[in-house]
């Protein structure tokens, strides 16, 4: 069953995984520009480093937490795109991070200039790249999976408020491990979600 279901599906699981890719390709950028990341990964870079673990190996952790949970409540938003997005974004993003420490001169990431166009188009990259891992329907991250599970246990709330409550206590509980919110994370927290879903739907056009 599991053979028929990777043949069936094998052009939309490599989509998933280059998609993957550029996620975490996109999102080394974004914590190198320090002008706002994704409030998951502004909370999951802030615990990491008060208890000295990589932001990979804590994102790890925390999202095996997350999938006990969501398997409990609904296994059906599980997939192999589940699995591959909870154990490779945050490693991609350490790895590029090593990398660009070596290569590109920190002034790089601190000139208004170069900083600047460097978070646009790295949020641009990131937004597509999110976009077109969740309309390859072969499973959304655990973290993405929760704000589903919340609008399904309360409907009367749009899905999107939901969405925001999660990315706005990420917020606080990065606040609360020591990191300084930017208006990019408020930003992102507000209009992130909405910005992929309508990308998505261009996509799938």
């Amino acid at each position: 069953m599991v053979r028929d279901y990777l043949r069936q599906n094998k052009k939309n699981i490599w989509i998933c995984f280059w998609a993957i890719f550029g996620m975490g390709f996109a999102l080394s950028f974004l914590i190198l520009c320090d002008l706002g990341t994704d409030p998951f990964t502004f909370m999951d870079k802030n615990i990491s480093g008060r208890i000295g673990l990589s932001f990979g190996t804590w994102q790890l952790i925390l999202n095996i937490l997350l999938l006990i949970i969501v398997i409990i409540s609904d296994r059906k938003l599980i997939n192999i795109g589940t699995v591959l997005n909870m154990i490779l974004i945050g490693y991609y993003a350490d790895f590029f991070d090593w990398i660009w420490a070596k290569v590109i001169p920190d002034s790089t990431f601190t000139a208004p200039v170069s900083r600047g166009v460097i978070f646009v188009l790295a949020l641009a990259g990131f937004i597509i790249s999110a976009a077109i891992y969740m309309n390859t329907d072969v499973g959304i991250a655990p973290y993405d999976a929760m704000a589903v599970l919340l609008s399904h246990r309360f409907p009367k709330i749009p899905s999107f408020l939901c969405r925001n409550f999660m990315d706005f206590s990420c917020i606080v509980v990065g606040f609360i491990f020591g990191g300084v919110p930017l208006i990019g994370h408020f930003l992102m927290a507000i209009f992130l979600g909405p910005a992929i879903a309508m990308v998505g739907k261009r996509l799938k056009k």
